[in-house]
């Protein structure tokens, strides 16, 4: 068979249904959110666990550990994507997410709830790399572009959803949020029954199509993807873990603090949305560097905010940003990407994106020990900005 008809099967076996897209977006809903859903419970499990030894550094772990699984488990989950399929990675990483995000309601202690949300971790890794390695075999060109920013588009509104809604639950109890994570049970029979894999030419894994590209010669610019994905979250990720004790501080509740931060993910979805229209016009280094250059401009206003308007402002800015980077990212990488390596190779940028959600906090916190946790997001937007004006010319290489 030749090359031109394995992809025309391939495409036409694989032209997904409405249900079966409309599971998948629903699948992405669950992914970006998940660490931040406890993000409104902070202050209060804080003082809950406050006799136990290094209880401020533990507490923002509870958040963050669950990025660290997420990263280390990614290329673990490519691989399953790869030789096993996407459908079977992506029911049983919704089914574990269920189990596990619910399960810290029931614990206790705070060691047993860092488990729990490891565990939540492996399973957001398994979904996001099922989603896009499933949008990536669907969709080819300008198609792909737009389902992309639509992936990130609804991973935005799970957060515009869920952060609010956490924030609501844990003004009453600090554990409630927890309940959240149940949402995901409902999406497992429409992934049994919606989702079919793509053909498989032997045993071992789907149809390879080979695109004729060096192998080698795609190293240094996924390399490059992946260092800019993790930088780019490790700032963007001062929102959910900095925010809610910089907000204390201008004397707001969980509740508030749920609505702000959501203000980011509200963001996110117009620059998604704006996303494949953007694409068109203009190239990949200048949109990643506008999309830096707009998350750095949001946070120096964070930095420089007297107000909670103010700090929404800043949020609204960057949150746009990342709506742009992430499915710009996303499509260099699946452009790429050899069908045969896809999942592996998403799976890297699902890796880059939450090993900075992790190292956030402990890499922020020095400069939040010089400067306040104010100064610390304005010396950080400032970097940001610099930084894309110096970058574009490297950018353009990858």
């Amino acid at each position: 068979m030749s090359a031109a008809l394995e992809k025309a099967v391939e495409q036409e076996s694989a032209t997904p249904t409405r249900i079966a897209r409309g599971t998948v977006l629903a699948a992405a809903m669950l992914t970006i959110m998940a660490p931040a859903v406890i993000a409104p419970s902070l202050p209060a499990m804080r003082e809950v666990f406050s006799d136990v030894a290094g209880a401020d550094v533990l507490v923002r772990l509870v958040l963050t550990i669950t990025s660290l699984a997420i990263g280390i488990s990614a290329p673990f989950a490519g691989m399953i994507a790869d030789r096993i399929g996407r459908k079977p990675l992506l029911t049983g990483s919704l089914v574990l997410y269920a189990l596990a995000g619910v399960a810290g309601y029931f614990v206790d202690a705070l060691s047993v709830l860092l488990v729990t949300r490891a565990l939540l971790g492996v399973a957001v890794g398994g979904i996001m790399t099922a989603v896009s390695a499933t949008i990536t075999d669907w969709f080819d060109g300008p198609k792909r572009a737009s389902f992309l920013g639509l992936q990130q588009a609804f991973a935005s509104i799970g957060g515009v959803v869920f952060l609010p809604l956490a924030g609501l639950l844990a003004a009453s109890n600090w554990k409630s949020p927890f309940w959240i994570y149940a949402a995901s049970a409902v999406i497992v029979p429409f992934a049994l029954l919606a989702l079919r894999e793509r053909p498989r030419g032997t045993a071992s894994g789907p149809v390879v199509v080979d695109d004729g590209r060096a192998r080698p010669a795609i190293f240094g610019p996924i390399a490059g993807l992946y260092l800019l994905a993790f930088l780019v979250t490790l700032a963007f990720y001062m929102a959910p873990t900095q925010l809610p004790f910089l907000l204390a501080q201008l004397g707001t509740g969980p509740a508030v603090v749920g609505a702000v931060i959501a203000a980011t993910t509200l963001s996110s979805v117009g620059g998604a949305l704006a996303f494949p229209s953007l694409r068109a016009r203009w190239a990949p280094a200048v949109l990643t560097a506008a999309s830096i250059a707009l998350l750095g401009s949001g946070w120096i206003l964070v930095g420089t905010a007297s107000t909670v308007a103010q700090v929404v402002a800043g949020l609204l800015v960057g949150g746009f940003g990342v709506g742009l980077a992430v499915p710009n990212l996303n499509l260099r990488l699946s452009d790429l990407a050899p069908a045969a390596l896809r999942g592996r190779i998403l799976s890297g940028l699902v890796t880059g994106i939450f090993l900075g959600q992790f190292l956030s906090p402990l890499v922020v916190q020095p400069l939040i020990q010089l400067t306040g946790i104010g100064g610390a997001f304005g010396w950080s937007g400032l970097v940001l900005v610099v930084g894309a004006i110096v970058a574009l010319p490297l950018l353009r290489k990858i």
